[in-house]
């Protein structure tokens, strides 16, 4: 198996990290790309695991850090550049995947190994509404799936409360990652994004109007995401296949590090379901 990590994509744009996971065949492949979740980086838990998997199944798997999640090209896990991260939104990280996509389909490197007319996108989490959008208005995508997807992104903002006041006043506000400490800044230009962009941006929008295969993943047990997420998004769209996973968690029974060389039994199910799914 051909584990190329850490390829740089550079551009106009601040570069991209990513990685490919394929078997050399000189046969083409189908594209499978992944795009992480809030406070997430490629190499996050088990997704080379992951990777891996989808590798062995027959698939060309591509994930990559989004360009402004706080990772740099030297030093992709974690979050050693917090104002880059500052400067992330919603529209960037669609961009970011127009990108990746782009990259793929012209680049000489992996032509023998992809075929460039059966791309898929998986999200995680609040990536599940990046993935699910992007599917949407972008005809080059045949399937998404979302693990543990967000259905709503303006609710997360909590207009009302005074944090948020205070947000738009100060033009910054922090949330701390429970794992490294560190305050993770938003800047103001966030939300004003989002409200310049909202009718794109709006998931159930996209749900209502995805005509391709979608399958929907989630955990009775997310604490994060509730269920009722994944619920709400079979609802507004329900060609879609919606398959629950018995006690999971929002990241399905991983952590950060994963110092094992075998998946929780609950990614493994989300992998199966997936990767029948895309078969």
């Amino acid at each position: 198996m051909i584990r190329d990590k850490n390829n740089i994509l550079t551009g106009a744009k601040k570069p991209i990290l990513f990685d490919c996971f394929y078997t050399e065949t000189s046969q083409p492949k189908p594209i499978v790309i992944f795009c992480h979740g809030y406070k997430g980086f490629k190499d996050w838990g088990a997704w080379d695991l992951v990777a891996e998997a989808f590798a062995n199944a027959g698939f060309f798997f591509v994930k990559f850090n989004f360009s402004h999640n706080g990772g740099t090209m030297a030093q992709a896990i974690d979050f050693p550049d917090l104002e880059s991260f500052a400067q992330n939104n919603y529209s960037t990280e669609l961009e970011d995947v127009d990108r990746i996509i782009s990259h793929l389909a012209t680049t000489e490197k992996y032509l023998a190994e992809t075929d460039k007319n059966v791309i898929s996108l998986i999200g995680h989490s609040r990536g599940g509404g990046i993935a699910l959008i992007k599917a949407e208005e972008d005809p080059r995508i045949c399937k998404v799936i979302t693990w543990a997807g967000v259905s709503d992104y303006r609710s997360r903002f909590k207009e009302d409360s005074d944090g948020f006041k205070d947000w738009e006043k100060l033009g910054r506000f922090y949330v701390e990652n429970g794992r490294t400490k560190q305050k993770m800044p938003h800047n103001w230009q966030f939300y004003t994004d989002f409200i310049s962009n909202e009718t794109r941006l709006t998931i159930s929008r996209a749900a209502k109007s995805l005509h391709k295969p979608w399958l929907i993943i989630h955990g009775d047990a997310d604490t994060s995401v509730p269920i009722e997420e994944g619920d709400a998004l079979h609802r507004w769209n329900p060609q879609s296949s919606f398959e629950v996973i018995k006690g999971a968690n929002h990241i399905f029974g991983t952590s950060h590090p994963w110092q094992r060389n075998t998946l929780p039994k609950h990614l493994e199910k989300v992998l199966e379901k997936s990767i029948l799914f895309l078969e």
